[in-house]
């Protein structure tokens, strides 16, 4: 909220907030390395870093768009795409410095999640049950079978190829053919799920609002909830096994020792 812009170096032990040239709603934030990395928000705003976080400078806004980005995502330090709302799709050949826009239908469903299998493969999730797959780096985007009409809010592709979409309504879907296919996993909650991480050795972990928590050790063939009891809504999720950071209303929490 407000632009802020937090950085840590101890694994979210401790934070530093940054100067930032805007106050709008930030979204998103995608690192290439260490100092290189992009935000995104409201207004259509784009920030960039070169210094790793510590300073970030406006290389695009358009508030007479209207239209709020919601996530970034670099393929190099070149090459990169902004989305949002109303169909946003925002694209960039020279590390963000230009942007011009490349629509990817005829709808404007809200983009809402861009996410990168290790293959290569980029999927977008998106409003009102759509969901797209990219076969050649986000040049064209495909639309795949859907198993549900409510929005998606965050894909999750896995190290053993297997691909996690979810959303509204603790809605949780499992796909093992690139998401020509998808079978429904129980959740255990009906609150909207947000974000997803890998941890490594078949576990992983959703989180949402209300609280929203949600463990499997089998790679996403089956889950646990375990609820947050302050039920406040986290948006992202970053760390390790050891480690885990959510974000969200509750600010930037660890979450150690997750059984």
């Amino acid at each position: 909220e407000r632009g802020h812009i937090l950085t840590s170096k101890d694994r979210g032990a401790t934070w530093v907030q940054s100067p930032v040239p805007t106050r709008v709603l930030l979204t998103a934030v995608w690192m290439h390395d260490e100092r290189l990395g992009w935000a995104v928000g409201h207004d259509e705003t784009i920030l960039r870093t070169r210094d790793g976080g510590a300073q970030w400078e406006s290389v695009y806004a358009a508030p007479d768009a209207e239209r709020p980005l919601l996530d970034v995502w670099f393929s190099d330090a070149e090459n990169g795409f902004a989305i949002g709302a109303y169909g946003a799709f925002l694209v960039t050949a020279d590390g963000g410095s230009t942007w011009s826009e490349r629509p990817i239908s005829e709808d404007d469903f809200h983009l809402n999640s861009l996410a990168a299998a290790a293959d290569g493969t980029l999927y977008l999730a998106a409003e009102a049950g759509h969901l797209y797959r990219s076969d050649d780096r986000g040049t064209v985007w495909r639309p795949l079978p859907s198993p549900y009409e409510g929005s998606f809010f965050g894909l999750l592709p896995l190290s053993d190829g297997a691909l996690l979409a979810f959303g509204l309504r603790g809605e949780l879907f499992r796909s093992s053919d690139r998401g020509e296919t998808w079978t429904a996993i129980v959740s255990g909650t009906q609150a909207t799920l947000m974000a997803g991480i890998e941890l490594g050795g078949g576990r992983v972990v959703l989180a949402g609002l209300a609280g929203a928590l949600l463990t499997s050790d089998d790679s996403g063939k089956t889950f646990r909830s375990s609820p947050q009891g302050d039920r406040k809504g986290n948006v992202a999720l970053l760390g390790t096994r050891e480690r885990l950071v959510l974000f969200g209303e509750g600010g930037a929490r660890p979450l150690e020792n997750l059984k």
